[in-house]
């Protein structure tokens, strides 16, 4: 198992946040921002960013929530992204995160979407406890200008509290 430490991210983490969106292919699975977008949000009290640090307290992840002011308690998980997939480093990020949210927020219910080839990305989400709730056939613009459909995932706080999910 991956040791990490998730913390609250802040403008000087812009550019491994930056960096990491811009790698090589996760433009088919990932959005990304300008840095003044960036800047904007960090400082925007509705988002929340994380940074997930490894034992020498370098940078190996990030994620970013949104409608933390949703009046109905429906926060979004709005990007998670890892410098190196595969290495356990998304799989450590969610406990402590879906702790953030659901210890440190009135959230009850947290909510993705995951584009529909991501078979690591639903795999990971499903493990965490989000279940499916639909798709959004071709809602997705990719930046080849092609669509694709988005899977909408999400887990409750009575789910999260007792780790009872459906699969």
């Amino acid at each position: 198992m991956v040791t990490l430490t998730l913390r609250k991210a802040d403008k000087a983490d812009i550019p491994f946040i930056m960096a990491t969106e811009r790698m090589p292919g996760y433009d088919r699975f990932l959005g990304r921002f300008e840095e003044t977008e960036h800047l904007r949000l960090i400082g925007d009290a509705s988002w929340a960013y994380f940074v997930a640090t490894d034992e020498s307290g370098s940078p190996v992840g990030f994620a970013i929530l949104n409608d933390l002011d949703n009046r109905d308690g429906n926060v979004c998980l709005k990007r998670l992204a890892v410098r190196e997939a595969g290495q356990g480093i998304g799989t450590a990020m969610l406990p402590p995160l879906l702790s953030w949210v659901f210890e440190e927020t009135s959230t009850h219910r947290f909510w993705l979407n995951v584009i529909d080839y991501n078979v690591r990305g639903l795999s990971l989400y499903r493990r965490a406890g989000f279940v499916k709730e639909g798709v959004k056939r071709q809602s997705a613009l990719l930046a080849d200008g092609s669509r694709a459909d988005l899977v909408m995932m999400s887990i409750l706080r009575p789910e999260w509290e007792t780790g009872d999910t459906e699969s």
